[in-house]
């Protein structure tokens, strides 16, 4: 799997965080309840996605070699003003340039503990750009406003949906999430052919094999390509306007209760 340059994930999280302190900076309720994370408010789904940025940024920043604790993350817990629409913008823009230059004075190759297989600081790039790509949709679902998202990332986000989905069933942390012989096929009708926005999912006895292209399937997801991005993140119902199920859906809503990471 070719993935995109190091810079690119890097320049994606300066833009979403951008494009998140749009949200925060709104006027949205930050107390109001976010539909696709309802144990959340608003502000607390920033509060989540700003310490995350912070602690991925301070695990690079200092090259560490294992998980560090909360207490040595500066200001991971918030600014000091609950409730407070202009603090947490500046704290979230703080967020966003502390892990964005921890990540490109690093390069990719720099090693860093992960939870993952790529214990470097590419990883954390990569997770960082997708975990706040999906996380923006989640505030712009609260807050009522648009949501997109360039294509190259968009696909990204579902190749590393499932390398991560996959690693977990390999460390037998979660149970398979597709029955042997059962296949997905995710098909992005409005990407540039040379994106090759189509994946094809087959469940095996050991687990599952993935791959890019265009096979029939068991149950084919089709749509907008952020729109498929997002029903396979759980955050848009299979039966949103524009996407179509074509086959055994059962098979997709299984996939999508089951495929977990993290």
């Amino acid at each position: 799997m070719t993935l995109l340059p190091h810079d690119r994930y890097c320049a994606e999280i300066a833009h979403q965080v951008e494009q998140l302190r749009a949200v925060v900076t709104s006027g949205a309720d930050l107390a109001a309840t976010v539909p696709t994370c309802p144990d959340w408010t608003l502000e607390q789904l920033v509060l989540h996605m700003g310490g995350v940025l912070r602690w991925s940024g301070t695990l690079v920043r200092t090259r560490a070699q294992e998980n560090i604790d909360d207490e040595l993350v500066p200001r991971g817990d918030g600014p000091e003003t609950p409730g407070d629409a202009a603090a947490l913008d500046a704290w979230l823009a703080e967020a966003g340039e502390l892990v964005v230059d921890a990540l490109r004075e690093a390069g990719p190759d720099a090693k860093v503990w992960s939870w993952a297989e790529s214990p470097n600081a590419g990883f954390w790039a990569r997770r960082m750009a997708h975990e706040i790509t999906v996380h923006r949709a989640d505030a712009t679902l609260a807050a009522g406003l648009p949501y997109e998202v360039a294509p190259d990332i968009a696909a990204d986000s579902i190749d590393e949906w499932l390398e991560l989905v996959e690693l977990m069933g390999r460390r037998k942390e979660t149970e398979q999430p597709l029955r042997a012989g059962g296949s997905i096929h995710l098909h992005a009708t409005d990407a540039a052919p040379e994106l090759n926005a189509e994946w094809f999912v087959e469940g095996t006895e050991e687990g599952f094999v993935r791959r890019r292209g265009h096979e029939k399937a068991t149950v084919a997801l089709r749509g907008p390509l952020t729109s498929v991005l997002l029903a396979f993140y759980r955050r848009l119902p299979l039966d949103a306007r524009e996407l179509e199920v074509v086959g055994e859906r059962e098979l997709l809503e299984s996939w999508l209760e089951r495929a977990t990471f993290g």
